[in-house]
Parts: structure tokens; C-alpha cells; sequence
């Protein structure tokens, strides 16, 4: 088990945790929660061993195998394949030993290397490599490309593959599902929920925990608490302790009061009942979720847009895509105040291409799109985060758009997003991503959109920050079209979905949990043969038709040697059946022969050694023979 007692953690003159006690049984599985910088990584170091403690006991299992998502890439030029396989360290030790015997023609090490490679799953580890690039979205040519050829997040997909391929008892995962679509984290999912051993994982991703973790260990003032349960279990039961404080209930009813008036005002209004119903479900959640986040340093809305049109937008018979390239054919979408819609499909289907051409990112290559006349658009994706000056501050940013306004007017809005005192005036430059997502939306929210365009927004955004993204968003009177990984965000601000799949865009009936069905016959469908295993066979096929063939060259010598000794045991059991013979004649025991009686006990004597050597290393080799045959028949 893992075992914390009275814990002390130190990063510099930073206290991370003093006197903190956490146990973890085998097999368990903890989601490890925090504010960003409460020292949840670092936890993740002193349990790898790369640091010690400044107090206490850190205990863990000295035999435990431990795997990790590294953070970095080192091997650009390695396959893709290659350096997945590398994550099983003890695998890529037996197979440069075996190499090395083939080399040497040793045929003892050879069979005992063989018997370790297929204790190790061996023969199938080039197969279970590519399943888990398939899982993570890999296509079968990417998996033969060198790791230098992908992008920052995909390398990530790697390290989380590598993590996955090595053999452990303890697996540490921070921030797995960052650089993942919602294809590859439903995917990893499923295999986390069947993985055998303990598990502590970083996330912000709700659901996400809630499918894969039994425990949340939360890291806060210092300590660690452990509760029983998903995310959801963590945040009621932290809910009702945080409600005997006043100042959560003051907060909540004020919200209340807020959505109860407008609910009150549009309900019977046709033009404002989905907002009005919007917010009615906001107000059933927040009955649950607004207590567990009282302390949140987070709390914005998008300021409400000076005109509006209707539609905004208005795209018919759409041909979208790239150049020559066509991705989506005759799209038709039409989007009006109110709409919440989530775009669905699976990993470069052409959710973003339809995003960056609604935005206006890239133009259409046919078919008609009409802006409404008062269109003003909010557009939000990962590429934009770059495009940030870096020399400016966070309240720099804002004064660019808003020259006229009161800096302290200014400073207040920044401060909703966290970003308070001398954060506003330092660099972007030193901002991490999650500070510039956080920065981005600021911009978005304070310049009146009426047409929010998502993609992707809660990357690298904690806990804290999607529930108030969520939370403005539901306040949000315009439409809002987004792509997102984070179910629980789909869940609590889309009332529709759209599917892009196959070259087109059509309605999806059918909520998150169809979609995952979907999926799953959508890539049996796609891959009737399943193109990966049976890349994967093949290659298995022939690794085992490779090791079949220095089997059956190393057989024949150790069949002549085995042959060898048993021809002279058999030898050696003759000439002791003709010595017992003479032995058994009365007359040889007379005292005129004891000289001829005391020649025979002697050879008979050698005999009985010589015996015994024959039979070991006729037995010894037996054993390798049987070995190096069953080998042989389990690879062929």
C-alpha cells in the first residue's frame, strides 16, 4: 500500500503539505484534486522517488513497478511504435540479451531468454503497442512515422502510450485527458477502468474521474483529504460541510435570486424560453454544485451584446475544406440567439474546419454563407492562445479594446478570471497555458459577442475555472457552438447536437452516452477487418515465424546431444548389468579370487559415478530440448 504520515513537502520556500496522512490499498484508484500549484505534481515526484521528504514517512511497496506520463520527449527519431515499446523497459532488456545470444550462438541463454519473452507477453507486445496508438487515435501510418514529426500534443499521446505499454503496480497520470479528443478519452476510459493496479490521477476533467476513480484524495491548506467515491460523491460531500458556512448560502441565494427573476421575466416569452429553460436547469444543478465552490477566485460573465441579428449565421449547401481539399459537403446550419449546440464526430472528421469557417478563418469552397448584418462573433481555440503579445500584460490586452474605460473598471473584470494586483501588470510571457486560456476567454467575454465559437476552451483549464466557463456560458444570451472533450460542459450548456462524420453535419438524436455507442459501431464500420489488428497480426506472425527459426536452428545440436548421452548411458547400464552378472557368482567370493572381486566393486564402483553424471546431463538436456520444442509449437 501507499502510505503518508505525517507528511511534509517543501518546494523552496513554499510549503506544499505539513503534516499530511494519506493510505492507499492495492488496486485502488484516487483521483488526486487541487488548486493549480497546490503541489499535486510534485506529490507525483516524491512517489517516483524524485525527491524526499522534509518530514514524515512516505512508504510505498519496495518491489512496486511504477509507471508515469513523462512530460517530455527525448527520441525524435524513434517510430512511433518503437518508442511505445520502449515503455516496457524489461521487454526491451530481454530482447537486447536475446539478440546478443543469437549472436553468440548460445543456445542455453537462448531458450531462457525465449521462456522470459513470452513471460513478458513478447510475441504480442508489437500488437498491444499499436492497439493502444489505435486507442489514442494513431492511424497506422502515423504509428511507422518518427516521433519528430508530431506536433506538441500528439507527442503527449505518445508519453501517455508508453505509460500505458509498461508493466506496473502503481501508475501516475498528470493531466492525461489534456491533449486528448472526447474518441481517445471515452477509449481511455475503458482501459483505465480494467487496469489491475493502484492508480493516482491528476485531472480536471469531471467525468472523466467520475468514470475512472473510486477515490478522491483533494489536496488543500496543506493537507490531504481522502473521500470515498467519483467526483461528483467528493464535490456533495465537501458541498455539505462547506453549507454551515454563511457566506455560501448568501452567495448561492444571490445567484438564485438572479436566475429566479429572470426566469420569472422571459418564461412566456417564445423568443427567450430557451434561455428561460436554460437557466431553470442551471438553477435545479446549482442547488448541488454552488456550496462546494464558494472559494472559487473565479467569476465572470460574457457582457450581454449591444445588437443582435437573426439569424446570425446562415450557411447552406456548404462545401468546406482546405484548398483542393474538400472535408464537409452540403452543410446546411443555420444558427439564431438562443441556440446551444455541441458539435460531436470523431477525431478529424471537420469540427474544427467547420468552426474556422463560421469564423471566418477560412472561406468556403461552395455553397452560400450569410452573416447577419449585427453578427459579432467570440471565437476561442487553442491556435489563439500563440497569437497573444507576449510583452503585454493581461490589463494591457483589455486596454486595447477598451481605450476609454476606467482602468480600474478594467481591473475588476480581470480579477473574475483571477488574474488580481501585480498578476494584471506582469508579461504574458511568463504565463502558463492555462493562464492564457484564461486570458483569451477575458477578451472574448468583455468584447459583447453574440455568436460564442468554442474549440476545445477547457483545455488546460482546472476544476474551478470550467464550472465558472459553464456557469457564464448558461447566463450567456447569444448562440454558442463549441467542440469540447469535456462532457460535463456539453451536458450542462448545449440543449442539441450536431454530428460531423462521413463528410457531413447532421442532427444527432441522442445525448453523450449514445454518442459513445455511436463511436463504437462508427469504427467497426470504418474498420470491418480491423486494419490495426490485422497490421498488428501480421507483425505479430512474423516476429513469431523469426523466433520459430532460431528455435529450430538451435534443436539440432542439443537433439545430437541429448542423443549422445542417452546412446552412452544405455552403454554404461549394460556394462553394470554384465558386472552385477558376475557379481552374482558364489564362486567369486572364495578367498583365491578377492583380488579379482575387489577389481570389480572398483569398476563397478566408476561405473555407478559415471552413471550418475549420464543421467543429470542427459536429464538437463532433456529439460532444454522440451524447452526449446514447446517454444517452438507456441510459436508456430
Amino acid at each position: 500500500m501507499i502510505r503518508l504520515q505525517n507528511l511534509t513537502l517543501q518546494r523552496g520556500p513554499q510549503r506544499l503539505l505539513d503534516g499530511a496522512e494519506l493510505t492507499l490499498h492495492p488496486g485502488q484508484k484516487a483521483g488526486l484534486v487541487g488548486a493549480n500549484g497546490a503541489g499535486k505534481s510534485t506529490l507525483f515526484a516524491l512517489l517516483r522517488g524524485e525527491l524526499v521528504p522534509d518530514g514524515g514517512d512516505c512508504q510505498l511497496p519496495p518491489d512496486w513497478r511504477i509507471a508515469h506520463m513523462r512530460q517530455e520527449v527525448d527520441t525524435l527519431d524513434r517510430l512511433a511504435v518503437d518508442y511505445v515499446l520502449d515503455g516496457d523497459v524489461e521487454l526491451r532488456r530481454v530482447q537486447a540479451e536475446l539478440c546478443a545470444a543469437e549472436q553468440a550462438h548460445d543456445g542455453l541463454a537462448l531458450a531462457r531468454l525465449h521462456s522470459e519473452l513470452d513471460s513478458a507477453d513478447g510475441y504480442t507486445a508489437d500488437a498491444r503497442a499499436r492497439k493502444l496508438l489505435a486507442g489514442l487515435g494513431f492511424s497506422n501510418e502515423q504509428m511507422a512515422s518518427p516521433v519528430g514529426s508530431f506536433s506538441g500534443g500528439w507527442r503527449m499521446r505518445l508519453n501517455l502510450a508508453q505509460a500505458l505499454m509498461c508493466p506496473s503496480d502503481l501508475l501516475l497520470l498528470d493531466e492525461p485527458t489534456n491533449h486528448l479528443d472526447l474518441d481517445a478519452i471515452l477509449w481511455l476510459e475503458d482501459w483505465l477502468k480494467s487496469y489491475p493496479g493502484t492508480l493516482l490521477l491528476i485531472s480536471h476533467d469531471r467525468d472523466f474521474l467520475d468514470a475512472v476513480v473510486d477515490h478522491v484524495i483533494h489536496l488543500e491548506q496543506q493537507k490531504l483529504t481522502l473521500y470515498r467515491g467519483g467526483y461528483s460523491a467528493f464535490e456533495r460531500t465537501r458541498a455539505e460541510r462547506l453549507a454551515q458556512q454563511q457566506q455560501a448560502f448568501e452567495k448561492q441565494q444571490a445567484q438564485r435570486a438572479h436566475m429566479e427573476k429572470y426566469i420569472a421575466r422571459f418564461k412566456a416569452q417564445a423568443t427567450k424560453a430557451r434561455q428561460a429553460q436554460s437557466r431553470i436547469k442551471a438553477l435545479e444543478r446549482m442547488e448541488e454544485l454552488a456550496p462546494a465552490h464558494v472559494d472559487s477566485p473565479f467569476e465572470f460573465v460574457f457582457r450581454e451584446a449591444d445588437r443582435i441579428s437573426s439569424p446570425l449565421l446562415d450557411l447552406s449547401e456548404g462545401r468546406l475544406g482546405y484548398g483542393d481539399k474538400v472535408v464537409l459537403d452540403k452543410v446546411k446550419l443555420q444558427l439564431v440567439p438562443g441556440a446551444r449546440i455541441g458539435l460531436l464526430g470523431p477525431n478529424g472528421a471537420g469540427k474544427s474546419t467547420l468552426i474556422k469557417t463560421l469564423a471566418n478563418e477560412l472561406q468556403p469552397l461552395g455553397g452560400r454563407l450569410q452573416r447577419g448584418e449585427n453578427l459579432a462573433i467570440g471565437y476561442f481555440a487553442q491556435h489563439q492562445l500563440d497569437a497573444l503579445d507576449p510583452q503585454a500584460s493581461p490589463l494591457l490586452h483589455l486596454q486595447r479594446l477598451a481605450a476609454s474605460e476606467r482602468e480600474q473598471t478594467l481591473r475588476d473584470f480581470l480579477g473574475g478570471f483571477d488574474f488580481r494586483g501585480d498578476r494584471c501588470d506582469e508579461p504574458v510571457l511568463n504565463f502558463s497555458g492555462g493562464e492564457k486560456a484564461r486570458l483569451a476567454l477575458a477578451l472574448i467575454a468583455w468584447d459583447k459577442p453574440n455568436l460564442l465559437l468554442l474549440d476545445e476552451p477547457t483545455n488546460h483549464l482546472d476544476l474551478e475555472m470550467r464550472l465558472a466557463l459553464t456557469l457564464a456560458l448558461q447566463e450567456f444570451e447569444g448562440a454558442v457552438l463549441v467542440v469540447s472533450h469535456d462532457r460535463h460542459l456539453l451536458k450542462s450548456t448545449t440543449d442539441e447536437f450536431l454530428l460531423v462524420a462521413d463528410g457531413r453535419v447532421q442532427t444527432f438524436d441522442g445525448d453523450l452516452e449514445d454518442y459513445a455507442r455511436w463511436l463504437v459501431d462508427y469504427r467497426a464500420r470504418q474498420q470491418p477487418m480491423s486494419t490495426c489488428e490485422t497490421a498488428v497480426d501480421k507483425t505479430d506472425k512474423r516476429a513469431q515465424r523469426q523466433a520459430a527459426a532460431a528455435l529450430r536452428q538451435q534443436l539440432a545440436p542439443h537433439k545430437r546431444q541429448a542423443d549422445k548421452l542417452e546412446k552412452d548411458l544405455v552403454g554404461v547400464h549394460d556394462k553394470l548389468a554384465e558386472l552385477e552378472t558376475r557379481l552374482g557368482d558364489a564362486a567369486l567370493y572364495e578367498v583365491a579370487r578377492k583380488d579379482e572381486l575387489r577389481e570389480l566393486l572398483a569398476r563397478q564402483a566408476e561405473l555407478k559415478v559415471r552413471e550418475g553424471e549420464l543421467e543429470e546431463a542427459w536429464l538437463e538436456a532433456l529439460e532444454t530440448l522440451e524447452s526449446l520444442q514447446a517454444l517452438l509449437e507456441a510459436s508456430a
